[in-house]
């Protein structure tokens, strides 16, 4: 890689491209000579003639080296302008790039995008759906939203919201129930449980009862999103998250049988960002939209 030489192979590409040293000089807007002898400094390093000139023919022709070296260099060349231009593109000035769990992705943050593009046309959010904590070692991330109990060393740290926990079911389950708002009626439905150990129903049963309720039955799902369409499908009760449910409380997808018995969580969510690269403005902005939306909620 030391000795390769690149402004030789890039001035090759332009002549085997267009077939000529003249063309591929006003091509790469320098002098005939310059790429002559670009030419002759490929055809050193290579070993073997790449190009000859046939009689009677304008264009040059190319050696078996030479043409196999000249497509390999363009194909090299077009994958590299390819790539730039997806990477221009996709980081553009209003491109920002969030990074968030699945089912807060899923369930809190695509439902208001379409406000985000209402609020702030010039913004292209993407978001990528990751469980680990964004170390930012990826340098395509701009921001992350993660819960726990943060902040995190070497991360800046901003509070989007807070979080708490309480059962919810489907409307057809709680009227087969008669809308009881005992929680004793739980003894007698399935337990739905998210494999977060934050969210284990033992806190609920220490908490508000029933004591007797056998908290280590009933099916475990995957993800929170999982956990709320299962409840939704009338499949048991799930003690669900307030920020991943608030939607479908409001839509009528789900029902909070027991108001006011709540469980506050110690982990929160947190607007994280690099401590060492400076935000640019459409990333502030969508941070401040973040924050306005966590508001709301």
């Amino acid at each position: 890689m030391k000795n390769l030489p690149l402004n030789g192979l890039r001035a090759y590409a332009a002549v085997w491209r267009l077939g000529g040293v003249r063309a591929a000089a006003r091509a790469l807007d320098v002098t005939h000579s310059a790429v002559s002898r670009h030419l002759g400094e490929v055809e050193n390093w290579i070993g073997c003639p790449l190009t000859y000139k046939e009689e009677g023919r304008k264009k040059l022709s190319f050696t078996a080296e030479g043409a196999a070296l000249g497509r390999a260099v363009q194909d090299g060349l077009d994958q590299i302008l390819g790539t730039a231009a997806s990477l221009q593109e996709r980081r553009g000035a209003g491109s920002v790039v969030v990074s968030t769990a699945p089912s807060f992705a899923t369930r809190w943050l695509l439902p208001r995008l379409p406000r985000l593009a209402e609020q702030h046309p010039h913004i292209q959010l993407s978001v990528l759906a990751d469980q680990r904590l964004e170390d930012f070692s990826n340098q395509d991330v701009d921001l992350a939203i993660r819960m726990g109990e943060g902040p995190w060393p070497h991360l800046k740290c901003e509070l989007l919201m807070d979080e708490r926990l309480y059962p919810v079911m489907g409307s057809k389950l709680w009227a087969r129930t008669g809308h009881s708002k005992d929680p004793d009626i739980l003894n007698r439905l399935t337990l739905l449980h998210d494999r977060d150990p934050q969210t284990a129903w033992s806190q609920w049963r220490d908490r508000f009862g029933p004591r007797d309720l056998a908290v280590t039955e009933g099916p475990r799902m995957a993800s929170s999103d999982l956990l709320l369409r299962a409840a939704a499908l009338n499949q048991g009760v799930a003690l669900a998250r307030h920020r991943l449910a608030a939607d479908d409380l409001a839509s009528g997808q789900l029902v909070r049988p027991f108001s006011g018995k709540e469980l506050a969580l110690e982990q929160a969510y947190w607007i994280v960002t690099p401590r060492y690269r400076p935000n640019r403005q459409a990333v502030k902005t969508v941070v401040e939209w973040l924050q306005t939306m966590g508001r709301e909620t």
